[in-house]
């Protein structure tokens, strides 16, 4: 059924077959399918998450193509369960398209982590776990009814936020402004999403929660604050959060191990 609206990002298919849904347009490196239930979508550098990979002595068992890029997907023995690692696409129309993917694979949990702009004065490196983010992008409208936040999952934050303790980490929860329009963050466009609420901005975080919730799967993210925009009359692009990029990769491993 088509809920029919006067513009078509918000129109909504609720039939829950999409006709390239089975498509596989992937190379297999090895028999290891379906992937395991436990994923990582990491928003990070490929060097990064290769070391990361090489350290555990995983191995590639998947690719996802696009044009303009392979997508490889890694598979790790951690702490004695499976765990697979992809590198998460910028915007939301790819990064939902591969975790979608994912999930047709057969993982079931999830755990995003990547930077994020801070709207408020946090500084670089921060951790911030978003509870709600505001649904500034298309692909979520794909995926869900039409809606001003997309919540995400209650219990994951929970496993999140208890890792996280255990682990001694500071955290602060969030809500973030997901969008596709990276040069449309306006002085007046900010103030507004602020007023709204939002602490960070991003570009993924709605649209992967309402894969998530579409597909019945459990999804997290965990945010870094990599550049500040709290102040738009003098823009700080800082060190774009590169410092935390290890620590928070083995740290959602750890999440995950415990969804």
């Amino acid at each position: 059924m088509i809920k029919k609206e006067k513009y078509p990002i918000l129109e909504y298919s609720s039939q829950k077959e999409g006709i390239l849904s089975r498509m596989t347009n992937t190379v297999k490196t090895t028999e290891a399918t379906p992937f395991p239930e436990r994923a990582v979508f990491a928003f990070l550098k490929e060097e990064v998450i290769k070391n990361f990979v090489k350290s555990y002595g995983g191995e590639k068992i998947c690719e996802h193509h696009t044009v303009s890029k392979y997508f490889p997907v890694y598979k790790i023995n951690f702490k004695g369960r499976e765990v697979c690692i992809c590198q998460g696409a910028v915007g939301s129309a790819v990064s939902s398209e591969i975790v979608d993917w994912m999930i047709g694979h057969g993982v079931k949990k999830i755990v995003a982590c990547g930077s994020c702009g801070a709207l408020e004065h946090f500084e670089e490196g921060e951790l911030l776990i978003p509870t709600k983010a505001l649904r500034d992008e298309g692909a979520s409208y794909k995926y869900l009814p039409p809606s001003r936040f997309v919540e995400l999952d209650k219990s994951a934050i929970k496993v999140i936020e208890e890792t996280m303790k255990e682990k001694d980490i500071k955290y602060q929860e969030c809500v973030t402004w997901s969008t596709d329009g990276f040069y449309r963050e306006t002085a007046e466009m900010i103030a507004y999403r602020k007023k709204e609420g939002c602490n960070v901005v991003d570009m993924e975080c709605s649209a992967l929660a309402a894969v998530a919730k579409f597909r019945e799967a459990e999804f997290g993210q965990v945010l870094f604050t990599a550049d500040s925009l709290a102040d738009v009359e003098n823009y700080d692009a800082r060190g774009f959060g590169r410092d935390a990029h290890e620590s928070v990769l083995e740290l959602c491993f750890d999440i995950v191990l415990n969804f």
